[in-house]
């Protein structure tokens, strides 16, 4: 037991000292690593030193060599300066010069102008006093004349006006009798001259509007299919277009009649359209009728445009351009309206310049004379009363829109171009053949054949088919029974007989269609 504790001691104090000793150590070692620390410092702050002095410099020369350069070029420009300066003040130099010079001129010729004007003033003296004589002169002279003829100067001077007024008029009278005599000779001469070398050098087509248009076809099988099962393809066609379809025995042709030329179009172009396709049914027909409809308002537009630009006219308002256009599908007595129109702007043109006018006021004024024959509405006027206020609307130029007015006298001609729009209209309906009165009377009965029957409320549209034998009316399904629609037709015949005349009789056919119409999503 001795030894173990005495070795648990021994062990207790070996370990203190030996803490004690490696506490001295590791403060020796600390205290050995700071010196270093602290030495190594002093050295990084040493070369830092040297490094920013380096720097410092580095940047001092550097400044020192901007400064110098900024200086030498600043030196530069303020010497190109100074010598704009020099140089300006030397031009200011030279030109006080001259002007010095110009002013040393002035004053000499001042005082030349002053000598000038002294002596003016002297001869204007003179003249003066000359003028003083000769007027006491005149006078002397102006009383021993009225002394010696009794009169006083005022009176002989009026005896001598009317002396000299009545000879004037005398000689005037006659040669105003010998120019009137003379234009009486030519002017007949002069106007037949004019009017033969107008009418030679337009040329004229003889159009007369049929009422029947020729649809050709490749072979008779196609008839059938355009006839269609029990005929409802070509029932379909007549109601949707308002013409007659004739399908007869005429070899590859097929007749369309309709006294309107537009509806003859359409139909033609379905037609047209329709065997090209190859599907004929009822709903095709629809659709390619109504496609065929804006088509042909399309083809109006491209028609009055290229028109206009035929006979160099320019500015036209787009609404006027659409009137031209349709006057492609209307007649006048039987002449195509539209070449008509043309033809009296090509009269009233070579006239115009015969006659030293205003040609494109001329040319204007002709081209748009029957414009009121085609307006949707037609209202209750004269045609030419329309088409002078659809002139005025669309900013037309006043001579125009009297020319307009004027060609049939409905209203005052103010305007030089109105006598030669009358007798270009005259020459261009004179033409051998180029009107017929029948056919004007007939399209106006059967356009009062429609009109009766639109009259009548729940009829949608009508059309006068077969020469004007039969009447189609359309009526609302929805709004029109089958015991109305036949009240209807007895109602359309009974007024027809009252109102109009007619050769034979009218056939009048009511339609009535119910459609129920819907969509499977």
């Amino acid at each position: 037991m001795p030894d173990i504790l005495s070795i648990i001691i021994t062990a207790i104090v070996a370990l203190g000292v030996g803490v004690y000793i490696g506490r001295m150590m590791l403060q020796k070692i600390y205290k050995q690593q700071e010196e270093d620390a602290r030495q190594r410092a002093k050295n990084i702050i040493r070369e830092a030193e040297l490094n920013a002095e380096s720097i410092k410099k580095d940047r001092i020369l550097e400044a020192k060599e901007k400064y110098l350069k900024l200086k030498s070029e600043f030196e530069e420009e303020t010497n190109k300066k100074k010598n704009i300066i020099i140089q300006n003040e030397n031009k200011v130099k030279q030109r006080e010069q001259h002007v010095a010079k110009q002013m040393e001129q002035t004053k000499r010729r001042e005082t030349e102008l002053e000598k000038e004007k002294e002596a003016l003033d002297l001869q204007l003296e003179h003249l003066k006093k000359r003028k003083e004589e000769v007027e006491r002169q005149h006078e002397e002279i102006v009383a021993q004349l009225e002394k010696i003829a009794g009169l006083t100067a005022a009176e002989a001077r009026e005896q001598l006006v009317e002396a000299l007024k009545s000879e004037a008029q005398t000689r005037a009278s006659s040669h105003i009798k010998d120019i009137v005599a003379q234009a009486k000779l030519t002017a007949t001469k002069e106007a037949k001259k004019i009017v033969i070398e107008t009418i030679q050098r337009t040329a004229a087509e003889h159009a007369i509007e049929n009422c029947v248009s020729v649809f050709n076809i490749e072979s008779d099988d196609i008839k059938g299919k355009i006839i269609g099962r029990e005929g409802r393809n070509i029932r379909a066609l007549e109601a949707a277009t308002g013409v007659e379809i004739i399908v007869d025995d005429t070899p590859e042709a097929i007749i369309i009649s309709g006294f309107d030329p537009v509806r003859r179009e359409v139909a033609r172009l379905s037609l047209h359209r329709l065997v090209a396709d190859g599907r004929i049914h009822p709903a095709r027909i629809e659709e390619v009728v109504a496609k065929t409809r804006k088509n042909i308002d399309e083809e109006i537009i491209e028609i009055g445009e290229r028109t206009a630009i035929d006979l160099g006219i320019h500015g036209l308002h787009p609404e006027l351009i659409k009137m031209v256009g349709r006057m492609r599908f209307r007649s006048s007595y039987g002449q195509n309206l539209l070449q008509h129109s043309r033809e009296v702007a090509n009269l009233c043109a070579t006239m115009a310049a015969e006659l030293g006018l205003n040609v494109k006021h001329a040319k204007r004024a002709g081209l748009l004379h029957d414009i009121g024959k085609v307006t949707p509405d037609e209202p209750e006027l004269p045609h030419a009363i329309i088409g002078m206020e659809l002139a005025k609307k669309y900013k037309e130029h006043p001579d125009v829109c009297n020319a307009i007015g004027a060609h049939h006298d409905e209203v005052e001609m103010t305007a030089m171009i109105s006598p030669l729009i009358q007798a270009c209209d005259a020459i261009s309906g004179s033409r051998p053949g180029a009107r017929r009165e029948i056919m004007e009377s007939y399209i106006k009965r059967l356009k009062e054949l429609e009109e009766t029957a639109v009259s009548f409320d729940g009829v949608n549209q009508c059309y006068a088919i077969q020469a004007g034998r039969e009447l189609r009316v359309m009526v609302d399904a929805d709004n029109v029974s089958d015991e109305k629609a036949a009240q209807i037709s007895f109602d359309i015949s009974q007024k027809i007989e009252k109102e109009m005349q007619y050769p034979g009789q009218i056939k009048i056919t009511v339609i009535r269609e119910m459609r129920a119409i819907s969509y499977a999503k």
